[in-house]
C-alpha cells in the first residue's frame, strides 16, 4: 500500500500553526464545523442521486453517527454523504483556504476573538479540530466508487500529511480526532451531547451519539453498543415560527453560512396559494471577504420539497442583494430543473420579486426599529446596495431609502442621514435636494460649491465614494424632490437668491463693469471654458467651474480615464463672483500682460476647487507669488 506524503502551501503552514495554537475563542465550535460539513455532504449526495440513484449503494437513510473512546482520547464522527475522491481530498483538505489564504492572514489583528470571526470568511472550518487534536484522520470513499478506491488523509498539524488508498466498505467520510491532554471533555458524552444540541439541534440529518447497549455507561468486554439520535433533526425553516426562538435560527444561521458572527436580522415566511415555498433570509453581521468579486458564486440554498438542489441559487436575488444568505424551499418547482430553466421559469420571476421584497421590508424594519444594527449593517454593505437603483428600476425609490449619507448638518465621518431625514429637514419653498460629489469628506466639506447654501442655511448632501454619482444618476428624484448636484447647471431655487435694493441706474453700473469682466475672461480663456457668467453659488471664493446638468463630474472623468474609457470633452462655465476684491481688481485692470495673469490665476483656483488638475502648477505658484508681493508692496 502506497503512502504518499505531501507539504502544505506556505501560507497553509502559518494558518495550521494559528489554528494550532487556539484561533478560535471557544473551542466546542469545531464540533458544530464537522457536524455542518457532514450535513452538507448528505446534502449534496441527495442531489446528485436525483440523476443517479445507484449512488445511495442501498441505503438513502442518511445520517451522521459520533462515537466516543474516553480510553483512547478519541472522537470519530461518521456520515454516509457523498464522500470524497483521492483528487477531491488533496484539492479539499490539502489546501487550506485557497481562494484567500493570503488575505485571511492579513486580516488576522492578534485579537482571538475578533480573528475567529474570520475563520466563516475563509472557509477553513474543517481546521477548527486541529484546536482539539493534535492528530486527525480522515478516512473517505465518493459515492460511486470501487470499495477499494477509498483514501486515508492523515496530519499531525504540521507542514505535512500523508494521503494512501484503503479500501472502505461504506461511502462517506470518517474523522477521526485524537485529542490533546487538554481536550479530553470532548470525549465524555454529556460533554458531546450538550454541544451537539446547542449548535445543531436543527440539522436536518440525524445525528447519533453511541453509547452501551443497556444501562449501564460503563465499557466492558465484549460491549454491545447502540446509537440514539440526539438531534431534533426536522430542517429548522420547516418549523412554525412561534415555535423558534432566536438563538435557533443564530445558530441555523452559522451552521448554513460557516459564519461566527450572528445575523443582524431574518425574515421566516411560509407562502401558500398560487405558489408554495418558504423561505428564511438572513443579514449577515459582516461582510465576507470576497464580497466585490462577482465571479464567486452567491445566493440561496435551494431546496425542492426538502430536497437539496443548489447551494448558490443566484436566480431569485438580484446582484445587489447578493449578501442576503438563507434558504429557500419550495413544492413548484419541478426536481430535474436545470438553472437555465430555473432562469426563464415564471414561478422563479413571481418567487424572486417577493424575496426582493421581503428582503427590503426586512431592511426597513432594522433601519426603524435598530438603528445601531443598521449602522453596521451600512459600514459592511452600503456599498453594494448602492448598485441597487441601477439594477432594479422598479425599487430604486425604496432602495434610495435605505441609503444613508454625511451631510452638511451632520456631524463626524459617519453616513447616518436617510433622504427621508433630508427631506423632513428641507427649508419652507425648497424644491431640490442638493448634493455635492468630492474627493473625500474633507474636501466636501470645505468646498466653494457650498458657500452659498451654507448662508442661506440649505443642507446637501456630501458624496464621497466612487460609486455616489453613478448611483445618484439612477434615481432622479424622491418622495417627488428632483436631485440636483449643487457644481451642474444653474441654481434656479428662490430660497438661494438674495434680495438686492439697488436703484435702476445702480443696476446698471453693476451690469456694466461684469460685462467688461466676462468680456476679459472670455477673450482670454477661449477654447478653454464655454462661456463666463456671474455666480450665484459663491460668496468668499472668486470664481468655480460649473459643467452642463448632465455632464460627467471630474471625479466621473478621472474613473473612466482611469479604465481606459474615452471621456467627451466637455467644457465647463466659468462663474465669477463680483464682489470678490481678485475680480474687482481684474476689473480696474488697464495692463492686458497683467490682466492675463489675473484671469490665468482665477481660473487655476477655480480649477483646483473643482478637485482637477492644474496643467501647469509652477505657473500658478509663480502668479500666486506675484499678486502676494505685490499686494504686500
Amino acid at each position: 500500500m502506497t503512502v504518499e506524503t505531501r507539504g502544505f502551501q506556505t501560507e497553509a503552514k502559518q494558518l495550521l500553526h494559528l489554528m494550532i495554537h487556539s484561533l478560535y475563542s471557544n473551542r466546542e465550535i469545531f464540533l458544530r464545523e464537522l457536524i455542518s460539513n457532514a450535513s452538507d455532504a448528505a446534502d449534496k449526495l441527495r442531489f446528485e442521486a436525483l440523476a443517479d440513484a445507484s449512488l445511495y449503494e442501498g441505503d438513502s437513510d442518511l445520517r451522521i453517527r459520533i462515537d466516543l473512546d474516553p480510553e483512547a482520547g478519541t472522537i470519530t464522527l461518521h456520515d454516509n454523504g457523498i464522500g470524497m475522491s483521492k483528487d477531491e481530498v488533496i484539492e479539499n483538505l490539502g489546501t487550506i483556504a485557497k481562494s484567500g489564504t493570503s488575505q485571511f492572514m492579513q486580516g488576522l489583528s492578534g485579537d482571538q476573538k475578533k480573528d475567529a470571526q474570520l475563520i466563516g470568511q475563509f472557509g477553513v472550518g474543517f481546521y477548527s479540530a486541529f484546536i482539539v487534536a493534535d492528530k486527525v484522520v480522515v478516512e473517505t470513499r465518493r459515492a460511486g466508487l470501487a470499495t477499494d478506491q477509498a483514501v486515508r488523509w492523515t496530519c499531525q498539524g504540521e507542514a505535512e500529511y500523508t494521503v494512501e488508498d484503503i479500501e472502505k466498505a461504506e461511502r462517506g467520510t470518517s474523522i477521526t480526532l485524537f485529542l490533546k491532554d487538554d481536550a479530553l471533555e470532548f470525549s465524555a458524552q454529556i460533554r458531546v451531547l450538550t454541544i451537539v444540541k446547542k449548535y445543531s439541534d436543527h440539522i436536518g440529518v440525524p445525528v447519533a451519539l453511541r453509547k452501551p447497549a443497556g444501562d449501564s455507561d460503563e465499557k466492558t468486554e465484549g460491549q454491545e453498543y447502540i446509537y440514539e439520535t440526539i438531534n431534533d433533526a426536522s430542517a429548522l425553516w420547516t418549523r412554525p415560527r412561534n415555535e423558534l426562538k432566536d438563538e435557533e435560527y443564530q445558530e441555523f444561521y452559522k451552521h448554513l453560512t460557516h459564519d461566527f458572527v450572528t445575523p443582524l436580522s431574518w425574515s421566516h415566511n411560509r407562502v401558500e396559494g398560487k405558489l408554495d415555498y418558504t423561505s428564511l433570509l438572513y443579514v449577515p453581521g459582516h461582510a465576507p471577504f470576497d464580497l466585490y468579486n462577482r465571479e464567486v458564486s452567491r445566493g440561496l440554498k435551494l431546496y425542492i420539497q426538502r430536497t437539496f438542489i443548489m447551494d448558490d441559487a443566484s436566480q431569485f436575488l438580484p446582484s445587489y442583494l447578493r449578501f442576503i444568505r438563507g434558504v429557500l424551499d419550495s413544492n413548484d418547482l419541478p426536481l430535474n430543473v436545470s438553472r437555465e430553466i430555473l432562469q426563464h421559469s415564471p414561478a422563479v420571476d413571481s418567487i424572486r420579486t417577493a424575496l426582493v421584497k421581503r428582503s427590503l421590508d426586512m431592511l426597513e424594519k432594522m433601519a426603524k426599529e435598530s438603528p445601531d444594527d443598521y449602522s453596521t449593517f451600512w459600514k459592511e454593505f452600503g456599498t453594494v446596495l448602492k448598485e441597487g437603483p441601477a439594477e432594479d428600476f422598479a425599487n430604486r425609490e425604496r432602495i434610495a431609502g435605505l441609503f444613508r449619507f454625511a451631510t452638511t448638518k451632520t456631524e463626524g465621518s459617519d453616513a447616518t442621514a436617510s433622504l427621508a431625514d433630508y427631506v423632513s429637514r428641507m427649508k419652507e419653498g425648497q424644491e431640490k435636494i442638493y448634493y455635492l460629489v468630492a474627493e473625500n469628506l474633507t474636501s466636501a466639506r470645505n468646498s466653494a460649491y457650498l458657500e452659498v447654501f451654507n448662508k442661506n442655511d440649505v443642507e446637501v448632501l456630501l458624496l464621497t465614494e466612487r460609486l455616489d454619482e453613478w448611483t445618484i444618476s439612477h434615481i432622479h428624484e424622491f418622495e417627488g424632490k428632483i436631485l440636483q448636484d449643487v457644481a451642474k447647471g444653474e441654481l434656479e431655487d428662490a430660497i438661494l437668491t438674495e434680495s438686492i435694493d439697488d436703484t435702476e441706474e445702480e443696476k446698471a453700473a453693476k451690469e456694466e463693469s461684469a460685462s467688461a469682466i466676462i468680456n476679459k475672461i472670455n477673450s482670454s480663456l477661449a477654447g478653454k471654458i464655454e462661456s463666463v457668467r456671474e455666480t450665484r453659488r459663491l460668496t468668499d471664493s472668486p470664481a468655480c467651474l460649473v459643467y452642463a446638468e448632465h455632464a460627467l463630474s471630474p471625479q466621473m472623468r478621472k474613473m473612466m480615464e482611469a479604465a481606459g474609457q474615452p471621456v467627451p470633452a466637455d467644457k465647463p462655465v466659468l462663474e465669477i463672483n463680483i464682489k470678490h476684491p481678485l475680480v474687482a481688481q481684474l476689473g480696474k485692470e488697464e495692463n492686458d500682460q497683467r490682466s492675463t495673469e489675473l484671469v490665468g490665476l482665477l481660473y487655476d483656483q477655480a480649477v483646483l476647487s473643482a478637485g482637477e488638475q492644474l496643467e501647469n502648477p509652477a505657473l500658478f505658484v509663480k502668479r500666486l507669488n506675484q499678486l502676494l508681493f505685490e499686494s504686500a508692496a
